[in-house]
């Protein structure tokens, strides 16, 4: 039986595992932090199922750890020493390669340590085993998630894990005189999508209040036609590469061809921000890229997205859909414009 510690984003752990069920068939599902870490249990081999997983990415997984060793949790010295021994164990793992070290805990779990401790510990016994320990662009992760009795040890690439970060939890720096947490949603999916938003020229913001995303896009050097019928950051207002119109989406319109980029993230029902985007696309180039958030209102989110990806195909192509840490009680779709 293979064993992985996955993890979704808090309350989508249910739509995770059935995302999974449907994918993988047989498999068996164990909560261990409620509602957003749960263990998956399957028959078929580890790179196996790591490959059908990265083949189909389901849209609320957001990470998942393969479970190579589990050793039960003393409480002592002896589990550093028990992690230690087990990467020394395996030198052919880990000799030569850049590898990173992620260690994760459940409250109230026996192990002792806290992560910096363990990591030291683990970077020590890499070094011994050949590894160069390293934090960014890692060859390999180690990850470790310690559960009420257990030490749980695996190991993968970042595209393997889906994130090269603990869990799937990336942080960015809040910056002085950030306009909204939005921001880092953007950030996110151009980080996870391979984005180069500094590629294009021309972007429409629907929804763009206060301003997040168009902050961004001004970072990245494009010029910006923002659309929200509320205030803009008064740091935008009056920016040489801004144009504000404050009207609702529904009301304005565009010569074809106008933009290479389009992204939304307005807080209104799936159903009016799929109807506003389609409305809106003949202002696109061809090929344009877009980014647009769901908004999940509903209790049934899987339903939902089927609802909206089927609206937006009628002109786009659905590139991906994730539910992004940065995402909350929404996921984040990836789209290309066919053209008119």
């Amino acid at each position: 039986m293979t064993r992985f510690i996955c993890t979704a984003n808090h309350g989508f752990a249910p739509y995770a595992m059935e995302e999974l069920r449907r994918l993988l068939g047989q498999a068996s599902f164990r909560m261990v932090v409620p509602g957003e870490v749960f263990e998956l249990s399957a028959e078929n081999g580890r790179d196996e199922i790591l490959a059908q997983i990265r083949q189909a990415e389901p849209i609320f997984l957001r990470h998942i750890q393969p479970v190579d060793f589990a050793r039960p949790i003393a409480g002592g010295p002896g589990d550093l020493a028990a992690l230690a021994d087990i990467v020394r164990g395996t030198p052919d793992r880990f000799a030569g390669k850049r590898t990173a070290v992620h260690i994760r805990r459940k409250e109230g779990s026996p192990f002792a340590y806290p992560a910096a401790e363990a990591k030291a510990a683990a970077d020590a016994a890499l070094r011994e085993a050949g590894a160069e320990p390293a934090q960014q662009s890692p060859d390999l992760i180690l990850s470790v998630f310690a559960t009420d009795s257990e030490l749980l040890i695996g190991w993968g690439t970042a595209d393997e894990m889906l994130s090269d970060w603990p869990g799937g939890a990336i942080r960015f720096r809040r910056e002085d005189g950030q306009i909204s947490r939005a921001k880092f949603k953007l950030l996110e999916a151009e980080r996870t999508f391979g984005l180069r938003l500094d590629a294009h020229e021309r972007a429409l913001d629907i929804g763009a209040a206060p301003g997040g995303w168009t902050s961004l896009l001004l970072e990245r050097g494009l010029d910006v036609t923002a659309i929200d019928p509320a205030d803009l950051h008064p740091s935008l207002v009056g920016h040489p590469r801004v144009t504000w119109l404050k009207r609702n989406a529904g009301e304005v319109s565009f010569p074809p061809g106008t933009f290479d980029l389009l992204v939304c993230d307005m807080s209104w029902d799936p159903a009016t921000m799929a109807k506003l985007v389609l409305r809106l696309s003949p202002s696109l180039k061809s090929g344009a890229e877009a980014v647009v958030t769901v908004k999940l209102l509903h209790r049934k989110p899987m339903q939902t997205i089927r609802n909206v990806t089927e609206q937006l195909a009628q002109a786009f192509d659905i590139r991906r859909a994730k539910q992004l840490f940065h995402n909350r009680d929404e996921i984040t779709l990836y789209l290309i414009y066919r053209g008119a």
